[in-house]
């Protein structure tokens, strides 16, 4: 079984921690999770996000996964994400995972709406972010491009970990499906380690 963890920037992913799902799979995340943390994957498409990135460096130790016209100016050390689809951060990061022929996804942060009408982003008020008091970024372009390859990719599993009493997206297809943090857990304590 090949699993991938995929982490959008919600502030829901702050419910488990990267290490956890190491052993189990590749790691997929989104922009500064480099800040903090070595994703197997790192996937950015904001150019402002992508300046910040080559202007460390990060890009010639780590791989990251940008598209070709958002990022021309400094393209040294980039992969590119094919074909072009223009899409946001963490539906990109779900097509890459799919691209690498997994069994499995798990999806993290992918909180959507947002809580409380704010900006739902463990960066919020941090360099090239928006503010914490400031509402929402739109998100109904994630939700489309979310359903798109999650409907194109029938024969992969796809895992939504959530909390309890949160905005449930639902996608009407017999490979998606939705479960808490805490049962993820419990799935996870009966796998074995790749590594």
């Amino acid at each position: 079984m090949k699993r991938a963890f995929v982490f959008g920037n919600g502030k829901t992913r702050l419910n488990i921690d990267f290490d956890e799902v190491k052993p189990y799979g590749q790691i997929y995340a989104c922009n500064a999770v480099y800040r903090t943390y070595a994703p197997d994957y790192l996937i950015a498409v904001d150019r402002k996000m992508l300046d910040e990135i080559s202007l460390n460096g990060y890009q010639n130790k780590h791989p990251v996964y940008t598209y070709f016209n958002v990022h021309k100016k400094h393209l040294l050390g980039f992969n590119l994400i094919e074909p072009n689809l223009g899409w946001s951060s963490g539906p990109s990061a779900i097509f890459l995972a799919c691209s690498h022929k997994v069994d499995e996804i798990y999806l993290f942060g992918f909180d959507y709406e947002g809580i409380d009408g704010l900006i739902n982003n463990v960066f919020a008020g941090t360099e090239n972010y928006r503010g914490k008091d400031q509402k929402p970024v739109y998100y109904q372009n994630w939700l489309r491009q979310t359903d798109t390859v999650v409907k194109d990719n029938p024969k992969i599993q796809f895992t939504r970990v959530t909390i309890p009493n949160f905005y449930e997206t639902k996608f009407n297809y017999e490979n998606y499906y939705q479960i808490f943090y805490d049962d993820f857990k419990k799935i996870m304590s009966k796998w074995q380690k790749i590594r």
